[in-house]
């Protein structure tokens, strides 16, 4: 008899604001081969000697300032997203599995496997495919049943950032901002990655720029608006433009009021609320800017629930 499920697979956070916890959270993240292509052996001299004796302090206060009372918000708006979707679908049964820490991946399919479940579709909480991210997660999906006699009929989400009900989510919001306030300049930022990752065959960037097309053909405005790339790890050359070097310089150029959206985002978290609503808010304010507004992705919007739906076409 069929059991359909649904895993719905995200970053990860620590497991607390502690440097013990983030420590553990990034060895194991910037240990993942999709992450950090530079030769394992050399890679994991420079994490354990260099990276994770220090970085981990620093990345800890971060994580205190988005720290709630029910913990981090990637993983609550998560958690949320789950009970949204199995709300919408009842006949399916839906769990939750972050690539870098608990509940992990392993653990949400050991969960489905014992319900009985025996038709599994995986979407990665990620629009536009990378290998860093999406190439990731079918990594740990393809391991995990490499070790299990059991095998189910499964279904992998590649990507959705040209479907309908997402694209039509952040020109809607964009479209509402625009009314309530006046702008020079929609800043689109999204997550970067090396650029040899694009060499070697990643079409995250093609992605990208198509997301961003595809909003802005529904918002039909005539605002200049810029796509930038954020979050750059390391010395290696990253995609441009930088979202922080950008708006460091837009007041220059007499932008100085911006709308800033990230839908490479499903849900908030430390690049979104610190990264972009504080340090890059704080570069465009120190150079002249005079009004910034971030549009938050979906978090807890039961909209996201419903992008899923029509994605699997259910």
């Amino acid at each position: 008899m069929k059991k359909s499920g649904i895993l719905l697979v995200n970053l990860g956070t620590p497991a607390d604001d502690s440097p013990a916890a983030v420590r553990q959270f990034l060895k194991k993240f910037l240990s993942d081969r999709r992450v950090i292509k530079t030769n394992p052996i050399l890679w994991q001299i420079i994490l354990r000697t260099m990276i994770l004796p220090n970085r981990p302090k620093k990345s800890a206060k971060l994580y205190e300032q988005i720290m709630t009372a029910d913990g981090f918000p990637l993983l609550n708006y998560t958690l949320a997203q789950q009970q949204n979707l199995q709300e919408l679908l009842p006949d399916y049964q839906v769990a939750v599995g972050m690539s870098y820490s608990d509940p992990s991946i392993e653990q949400a399919l050991d969960d489905l496997l014992a319900q009985g479940v025996n038709d599994l579709t995986v979407v990665p909480m990620y629009p536009q495919y990378s290998g860093t991210t999406v190439g990731s997660v079918f990594d740990s999906v393809v391991n995990y049943f490499r070790r299990h006699d059991a095998i189910v009929d499964l279904k992998f989400i590649r990507s959705y950032y040209d479907q309908p009900a997402y694209i039509n989510f952040f020109a809607a919001k964009i479209k509402t901002a625009l009314g309530q306030q006046s702008f020079d300049a929609i800043v689109f930022s999204y997550h970067g990655i090396p650029v040899s990752y694009v060499t070697d065959g990643d079409h995250y960037p093609d992605e990208c720029t198509t997301t961003t097309k595809l909003i802005m053909a529904q918002v039909a405005t005539k605002l200049p608006y810029y796509q930038t790339y954020q979050s750059k790890f390391g010395p290696a050359a990253w995609l441009t433009p930088a979202t922080d070097a950008t708006l460091k310089e837009l007041p220059k150029q007499g932008i100085k009021k911006i709308l800033i959206v990230a839908p490479g985002f499903v849900t908030d978290c430390l690049e979104t609320i610190v990264e972009l609503e504080d340090e890059n808010k704080g570069y465009f304010m120190a150079n002249g800017g005079e009004h910034f507004t971030y549009l938050a992705p979906f978090n807890d919007d039961p909209d996201f629930a419903q992008v899923i739906k029509d994605t699997l076409m259910i």
